[in-house]
Protein backbone atom coordinates (compact mmCIF):
# COMPACT_ATOMS: atom_id res chain seq x y z
CA UNK A 1 0.00 0.00 0.00
CA UNK A 2 2.88 2.47 0.90
CA UNK A 3 4.63 1.82 -2.69
CA UNK A 4 0.71 2.39 -4.53
CA UNK A 5 0.68 5.74 -2.20
CA UNK A 6 4.28 6.77 -3.08
CA UNK A 7 3.73 5.89 -7.09
CA UNK A 8 0.64 8.16 -7.06
CA UNK A 9 2.26 10.86 -5.24
CA UNK A 10 4.97 10.89 -8.05
CA UNK A 11 2.58 10.88 -10.35
CA UNK A 12 0.74 13.98 -9.23
CA UNK A 13 3.80 15.88 -8.50
CA UNK A 14 5.34 15.44 -12.38
CA UNK A 15 1.68 16.46 -13.45
CA UNK A 16 1.77 19.66 -11.23
CA UNK A 17 5.48 20.49 -11.95
CA UNK A 18 4.61 19.74 -15.62
CA UNK A 19 1.44 22.21 -15.10
CA UNK A 20 3.60 25.01 -13.38
CA UNK A 21 6.34 25.07 -16.54
CA UNK A 22 3.36 25.45 -18.83
CA UNK A 23 1.88 28.49 -16.73
CA UNK A 24 4.60 30.94 -16.46
CA UNK A 25 3.06 33.92 -17.97
CA UNK A 26 2.54 36.85 -16.21
CA UNK A 27 -0.70 37.83 -14.85
CA UNK A 28 -2.55 40.80 -13.37
CA UNK A 29 -4.89 41.05 -10.09
CA UNK A 30 -6.19 44.65 -9.61
CA UNK A 31 -7.51 44.75 -5.99
CA UNK A 32 -9.37 47.53 -4.66
CA UNK A 33 -8.04 51.08 -3.58
CA UNK A 34 -6.34 50.46 -7.11
CA UNK A 35 -3.68 48.17 -5.93
CA UNK A 36 -2.46 45.91 -8.49
CA UNK A 37 -0.10 42.51 -7.80
CA UNK A 38 1.88 41.29 -10.71
CA UNK A 39 3.09 37.71 -11.04
CA UNK A 40 3.06 34.21 -12.38
CA UNK A 41 -0.01 32.41 -13.14
CA UNK A 42 1.07 29.29 -11.31
CA UNK A 43 2.27 31.53 -8.07
CA UNK A 44 -1.35 33.13 -8.38
CA UNK A 45 -3.06 30.34 -8.39
CA UNK A 46 -1.25 28.32 -5.41
CA UNK A 47 -1.25 31.20 -3.13
CA UNK A 48 -4.74 31.10 -3.61
CA UNK A 49 -4.89 27.80 -3.14
CA UNK A 50 -3.36 27.89 -0.12
CA UNK A 51 -5.48 30.60 0.82
CA UNK A 52 -8.56 28.69 0.41
CA UNK A 53 -7.69 25.91 2.18
CA UNK A 54 -6.23 28.04 5.31
CA UNK A 55 -9.54 29.49 5.34
CA UNK A 56 -11.41 26.02 5.24
CA UNK A 57 -8.99 24.62 8.09
CA UNK A 58 -10.40 28.15 9.92
CA UNK A 59 -14.00 27.43 9.16
CA UNK A 60 -13.79 23.78 10.94
CA UNK A 61 -12.37 24.93 14.04
CA UNK A 62 -14.82 25.92 15.88
CA UNK A 63 -16.50 22.22 14.90
CA UNK A 64 -13.39 20.03 15.94
CA UNK A 65 -13.38 21.79 19.34
CA UNK A 66 -16.92 21.38 19.65
CA UNK A 67 -16.94 17.60 19.06
CA UNK A 68 -13.29 17.17 20.94
CA UNK A 69 -15.55 18.82 24.16
CA UNK A 70 -18.20 16.42 23.83
CA UNK A 71 -16.12 13.60 23.55
CA UNK A 72 -14.43 14.79 26.84
CA UNK A 73 -17.71 14.57 28.56
CA UNK A 74 -18.91 11.43 27.29
CA UNK A 75 -15.86 9.41 28.12
CA UNK A 76 -16.40 11.49 31.53
CA UNK A 77 -20.16 9.69 31.63
CA UNK A 78 -19.08 6.54 30.46
CA UNK A 79 -16.09 6.17 33.74
CA UNK A 80 -18.68 7.48 36.30
CA UNK A 81 -21.08 4.53 34.70
CA UNK A 82 -18.82 1.79 34.67
CA UNK A 83 -17.50 2.77 38.22
CA UNK A 84 -21.13 3.04 39.52
CA UNK A 85 -21.99 -0.61 37.97
CA UNK A 86 -18.96 -1.94 39.83
CA UNK A 87 -19.91 -0.55 42.74
CA UNK A 88 -23.33 -1.96 42.63
CA UNK A 89 -22.19 -5.52 41.83
CA UNK A 90 -19.69 -5.97 44.13
CA UNK A 91 -22.29 -4.69 46.82
CA UNK A 92 -24.75 -7.44 46.59
CA UNK A 93 -21.33 -10.04 47.33
CA UNK A 94 -20.31 -7.99 50.47
CA UNK A 95 -24.44 -8.47 51.47
CA UNK A 96 -23.88 -12.35 50.84
CA UNK A 97 -20.94 -12.74 52.14
CA UNK A 98 -22.02 -11.13 55.75
CA UNK A 99 -24.89 -13.94 55.80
Amino acid sequence: MKIISTVVGVILFILFFGFALKNTQEVDLHLFLNYELRGPLVLMLLAFFVAGAALGVLALTPTVFRYRRETTRQKAAIQSLQTSALQVNRAPDNVNAQQ
